[in-house]
């Protein structure tokens, strides 16, 4: 059972959300909050797996509250909400270390495969959209590529393949079935390339890929 939580200060959001999510049976909500701070004081109480968090609310914003969600004893996995995919906050959030973002109008079925998608250790970046988000990262004071190239050497031949798909922002599903491999492998792969490149999320791997040249 994933266990998730909704937060947003629209009322009619959440019970939307909450609706949906509860539709399906191997997902649970067990918390719902109205801001940042709120979210915060509800997966302290509560044990989340994956928390649906909008961006703009009062008091404490999607981002600061990503960013505090994340740095939990046991933090739960995030996934951004947002009404348009060029919203410079969600830049932030993913910076922050959200797993993901989707807009409020993504088809119902879309919501759920990313909440399975964000609990199983991938992420939810729409190909064309994480094009456009690693972008305007990488056009924001991006790292010298001899440092990029450092980080990434200890990586495998393998790896390498691995991160320059993630970077185009394929799922651990798209890579799997472009480089012939089990998709549990991918997720293994993706695991340890995280843990090399010493970084909390696909999207800053994939800026490093980027800088380093693996991805156009």
């Amino acid at each position: 059972m994933i266990r998730t939580m909704v937060v947003d200060d629209d009322a009619l959001v959440r019970l939307g959300l909450t609706d949906l999510l509860d539709s399906d049976e191997a997902v649970e909500v067990v918390a719902q909050a109205t801001d940042g701070l709120h979210a915060i004081e509800q997966a302290m109480a509560h044990r989340i797996d994956v928390a649906l968090v909008d961006v703009r609310m009062p008091r404490m914003d999607g981002i600061a509250a990503t960013r505090r969600l994340r740095a939990l004893p046991h933090p739960p996995k995030v996934i951004t909400l947002t009404t348009f995919d060029l919203d410079e906050y969600v830049y932030d959030a993913l910076a922050a270390g959200a797993d993901g973002f989707l807009l409020k109008d993504t088809d119902p079925a879309e919501i759920l495969r990313a909440v399975h998608l964000v609990a199983a250790g991938s992420a939810m970046l729409h190909p064309t959209a994480a094009r456009r988000l690693i972008d305007r990262y990488h056009r924001s004071g991006r790292p010298q590529a001899a440092q990029a190239q450092t980080r990434i050497a200890p990586l495998t031949p393998r790896e390498r393949d691995v991160l320059s798909l993630l970077a185009e922002g394929e799922t651990n599903a798209d890579i799997a079935k472009t480089l012939g491999m089990q998709e549990s492998t991918v997720k293994s792969h993706v695991s340890r390339i995280l843990n090399t490149l010493a970084v909390t999320n696909r999207v800053q791997a994939a800026l490093l890929a980027r800088d380093a040249g693996l991805a156009p």
